[in-house]
């Protein structure tokens, strides 16, 4: 699976604490667009950021954030964890933000 300029790859991390979403262009490899948990958007309004309800505000705002880079389109690439809560949420989140996967 690798992202291409007009479908960037997003890839998704996800630690005890915290949860990375990030596009990336790998013909280039160039990062278009980068949030986590410890944005300074996300970082004060989190009360706790290593469960779901974080993971859902991840997927809102890396959805807003490739909006306004131009992009609507992204190959999902869940790094080998499971389609399964935090992860879901992200990607569920996104989806509804306006990304296509």
């Amino acid at each position: 699976m690798s992202g291409t300029p007009e479908k960037p790859r997003l890839n998704v991390f996800r630690s005890l604490k915290h949860i990375y979403a990030q596009a990336i262009v790998d013909t280039t490899g160039q990062t278009l667009v980068s949030v986590s948990t410890l944005s300074p958007e996300l970082r004060g309004a989190l009360k706790f950021s290593g469960n779901v309800a974080a993971a859902k505000k991840v997927g809102e705002l890396i959805a807003k954030k490739c909006q306004e880079k131009g992009i609507s389109r992204v190959v999902f690439d869940r790094s080998g964890y499971l389609y399964h809560g935090r992860v879901k949420a992200l990607a569920e989140a996104a989806r509804e933000n306006g990304l296509v996967f």
